[in-house]
């Protein structure tokens, strides 16, 4: 069975976006998994088509009213799928949640616009707010591909190298080692010694070290995670 991605959104036209390119394109044209788009907008009733209106209590912006959302999530088939809400309020995502993500039949992805979604229907129809960071962009869309371009990334079989998807950044609570390749000097600067000695054990070894020194720089709240044993 296919990893199936159902989006409800105003502007369907920005997906498949740049999914529709490279691993996740070859992915979707060999079944591995699929995309449809629902245009909340279809679900309004007045002539002028109108989803939004002011917040209750004043304020800025206008704000997503929940019968019509309620009538768009109500139009996919409840099959247990998880309901998502692109929203900067929600929990981060992190890796372990894409993985998770990964492993089950698919998503419902609702794209919110304006100042927010009333809070009704985010109750009465179970979403789950998810964040992809601490900012705040014009629309849930683009937070969407973002979460579709992680989980479709690491669905069985869409990456040629099946361990290209366990060894890097997050995976292990750490970030990811610093990488090399061919021309051997590059600009006065050789490849590390060491990756190129054939011993496996002391480039692991390496590669462990520099993730740690990069983490303990960079991200050192990971450092609050166990990391995971290194396996040679």
């Amino acid at each position: 069975m296919s990893f199936r991605a159902t989006i409800l959104t105003l502007y369907p036209d920005m997906f498949p976006g740049h999914l529709g390119h490279s691993l996740s394109a070859k992915a979707m044209e060999r079944g591995q998994w699929t995309l449809d788009t629902v245009q909340i907008r279809d679900f309004a009733e007045d002539k002028h088509r109108t989803v939004d209106d002011t917040p209750a209590g004043g304020g800025a912006g206008m704000v997503l009213k929940a019968d019509i959302l309620a009538r768009a999530i109500d139009s996919v088939a409840d099959d247990r799928r998880p309901r998502l809400l692109m929203s900067p309020r929600g929990r981060p995502l992190t890796q372990a949640r894409v993985r998770e993500l990964a492993e089950g039949d698919g998503v419902v992805i609702v794209c919110g616009r304006f100042e927010g979604v009333d809070q009704r229907v985010i109750d009465a129809r179970e979403l789950e707010e998810v964040s992809i960071g601490d900012y705040i962009l014009s629309g849930g869309e683009p937070a969407a591909l973002t979460l579709l371009d992680a989980v479709v990334r690491i669905l069985p079989g869409v990456m040629g190298n099946a361990a290209s998807g366990t060894h890097e950044s997050f995976e292990t609570s750490l970030l990811e080692h610093p990488h090399y390749t061919r021309p051997q000097v590059f600009e006065g600067q050789p490849i590390p010694d060491v990756l190129t000695s054939g011993n496996h054990a002391a480039i692991e070894k390496w590669r462990h070290q520099q993730a740690l020194a990069l983490t303990r720089e960079r991200r050192p709240d990971l450092l609050e995670k166990p990391a995971q044993p290194l396996t040679k």
